[in-house]
């Protein structure tokens, strides 16, 4: 069956069966393998292999942890100071309420600043430019 003509007496691989596909699928081929070379020449060596990318995802969920630990600390003391504040002092919820938006901009600025998306407050302008030393 794979040898049968079509209605039209052409064969498998159209009209008159030329080797232009053939010469077509080798050039594919030659910049497939080419695409390919120069992909694993870009590619960063960290990347390369399974181990390395077991690796890489270990180290993600170690960063995510770090990220979360960051911001749950920080809400955490904020309610702890908030509920002491209200418990010695008696103005049961306000020092709750107060404490725990505090604890949350201070868990938020934490993992911003455990990310490096923003610098610490002894990390100012004046190590960034080497002319003010």
């Amino acid at each position: 069956m794979a040898n049968m003509k079509r209605p039209d007496g052409t064969g498998e691989t159209g009209p008159g069966n030329d080797r232009k596909g053939d010469i077509r699928d080798d050039e594919l081929e030659q910049r497939r393998r080419e695409l390919e070379a120069s992909l694993a020449a870009r590619q960063p060596e960290t990347l390369k292999g399974e181990d390395n990318a077991k690796a890489g995802g270990a180290i993600g969920y170690g960063q995510a942890f770090k990220l979360s630990s960051e911001f749950i600390a920080g809400v955490a003391v904020g309610v702890g100071i908030g509920w002491m504040i209200d418990r010695l002092a008696g103005t049961s919820p306000w020092g709750l309420i107060v404490f725990l938006l505090l604890g949350f901009a201070a868990g938020v600025l934490n993992v911003l600043r455990s990310a490096g998306l923003i610098a610490g407050f002894g990390e100012g302008k004046r190590g960034a430019d080497p002319k003010h030393d």
